[in-house]
């Protein structure tokens, strides 16, 4: 179990809702598309929602610059969502694109195998009551919210057909799923022959999220190559936050039930290189999702191993500006200790002596709500500098399915609601 330590009082737990399986998903007309920079996401008008009910983040992944795609272009992405609930709305982004483009259509559909959707279960999103939407470069757009129910733990297909890209696409790189891709207009389409493009990124679409409960939150996990994956098994859903979120749903006593990766692999916490700093990317990847009850933050290894000169003074004050900013915007911070990393080709003493000062702060500083000792579950005894080899994805710096389920469940589920 983790190390927890609570700086503000605890908040009422309450039972949460886990809805059934997703009903039949048809556009609503009156609520209207909203279109706004990646720096205010989030800070437009919500639509009208049911009294006692809160819009909630059940998926996400955070967007970054990729390479030119093609202008004329069909994407069937597949996303597992966490908490279940209604009204389910997707957020497209064109954030790091220098060109408008344009959504010619989305449907929204449940996987059956691969590229094949469950037969009847495919309907078509709205954009303020329209079918298409051209997004303009560096802005986000949300869907109108589909009526209907969608279920926890749901393999959820979003098909788009994509027209007018140019130049750099928005997306997240190592999905550690399979997504499809196709030349044309195929995003209708309930079968898999024409989808004959495997690809292991997802293009444009960053978050879902569900209308539930007030009571019903999120947690938002800001992390590395570690939160994103790297090292876990393609399409089994084995990265650490989705066994997290598995727990959370089984949890009769957690609110907190929504779990939304926004890991990007080779992420530093102070400086932009694979993907924005997580100083940088904040707002957009964390603080704007909806329904967002807690941030747990665990980064900083790739600023450390980096050997850019990074002191542990440099390293608390990022995480300082993110507790901080975090706390401002009303959310618990939960921070997790660096994991070992001898064996890796960047590994010195210089290195290990920062990630020691690192996780002394983060372990006795009282800056975080609540501290998971992610350092002390994946280190070998005999060498606590090494990560235990059966945790050892075989690269000695990221853990495999067992260090991953390892990691969750060293997660303190109380610690989500500790402010």
């Amino acid at each position: 179990m983790s190390a927890v330590r609570y700086r503000r009082r605890a908040v009422g737990v309450v039972s949460a809702l886990i809805l059934a399986v997703c009903g039949p998903l048809t556009a609503s007309s009156a609520a209207q598309a909203q279109t706004q920079s990646p720096a205010s996401a989030g800070t437009a008008t919500a639509p009208a929602v049911a009294k006692g009910k809160h819009p909630v983040v059940t998926w996400g992944a955070s967007a970054d610059r990729q390479g030119a795609g093609p202008a004329d272009r069909s994407y069937r992405l597949i996303v597992r969502t966490s908490v279940g609930g209604t009204n389910m709305r997707i957020r497209l982004s064109n954030a790091f694109g220098d060109h408008p483009v344009t959504f010619a259509s989305a449907y929204a559909g449940l996987q059956q195998q691969g590229a094949e959707l469950v037969h009847g279960s495919n309907r078509q999103l709205s954009f303020g009551g329209a079918t298409s939407i051209t997004v303009p470069a560096g802005e986000i757009v949300l869907s109108d919210p589909l009526p209907g129910k969608l279920a926890a733990q749901s393999d959820l297909v979003i098909s788009l057909y994509v027209t007018g890209a140019q130049g750099p696409t928005t997306g997240h790189g190592m999905a550690m799923q399979t997504n499809y891709a196709t030349a044309g207009d195929h995003a209708a389409e309930e079968g898999a022959a024409n989808w004959t493009d495997p690809m292991g990124s997802w293009y444009w679409l960053d978050a879902v999220d569900v209308e539930t409960p007030t009571a019903v939150g999120s947690v938002v996990t800001l992390g590395d190559s570690i939160t994103d994956g790297w090292a876990s098994t393609t399409d089994g859903n084995r990265r650490w936050p989705d066994y997290l979120s598995r727990r959370l749903q089984a949890a009769s006593d957690i609110t907190v039930k929504g779990v939304a990766n926004e890991g990007i692999s080779g992420n530093k916490v102070l400086a932009d290189g694979a993907g924005q700093a997580a100083l940088n990317r904040l707002q957009r990847d964390v603080l704007s999702q909806p329904g967002v009850r807690t941030v747990f933050l665990f980064e900083g290894i790739n600023d450390i191993k980096a050997h850019s000169g990074v002191t542990v003074d440099d390293m608390i004050a990022g995480y300082r500006q993110i507790i901080d900013r975090a706390h401002a915007a009303g959310k618990c911070v939960v921070g997790a200790t660096v994991m070992p990393f001898k064996g890796w080709s960047e590994y010195d003493a210089a290195a290990e002596a920062v990630r020691q000062g690192v996780n002394d702060w983060i372990r006795n500083s009282g800056a975080l709500d609540a501290v998971t000792d992610f350092d002390r579950i994946t280190r070998n005894p005999y060498d606590p500098q090494l990560i235990l080899p059966f945790f050892d994805g075989g690269d000695h710096l990221h853990p495999n399915d067992k260090g991953m389920q390892a990691m969750a469940d060293a997660v303190d589920l109380a610690s989500l609601t500790s402010c």
